[in-house]
């Protein structure tokens, strides 16, 4: 299957968001924050990043465009999994940050597994 990487400063959204993808077959990597997930973006190159917008440090914002914008990671589809639900938060993100999803919480698992699979197979095409 896939390999995804989750990153989320809470440690009960990590466990579930693991647990939902490790059910489907997937690899899950973890970062707490967004410096964690740049520094192991240098060595893993997931097939997709989930990403929370409200973290320490970096903003999740900050961070999709970091990935974005760079040569070796712009090609891996992003989406923000966060409880910021406005719509200029969303724009913000797709948009300005460039990510490929957007994802709000909670999430309804059964939905949240089957778009998972979908943008994995319907990667962006970036040019």
């Amino acid at each position: 299957m896939a390999t995804i990487m989750v990153v989320d400063d809470e440690e009960d959204i990590l466990a579930l968001i693991q647990k939902i993808l490790t059910k489907e077959g997937h690899t899950v990597i973890t970062a707490r924050d967004g410096k964690e997930a740049l520094q192991k973006l240098k060595e893993i190159k997931p097939d997709l990043i989930l990403l929370d917008i409200m973290m320490p440090g970096m903003s999740g914002y900050q961070v999709c465009k970091m990935i974005k914008q760079s040569n070796e990671t712009h090609s891996i589809t992003v989406a923000m999994l966060t409880a910021k639900a406005d719509d200029e938060d969303k724009i913000r993100a797709l948009e300005n940050s460039r990510a490929d999803w957007y994802f709000t919480k909670p999430i309804d698992v059964k939905r949240f597994a089957k778009r998972v699979e979908w943008l994995l197979k319907n990667p962006p095409r970036r040019g």
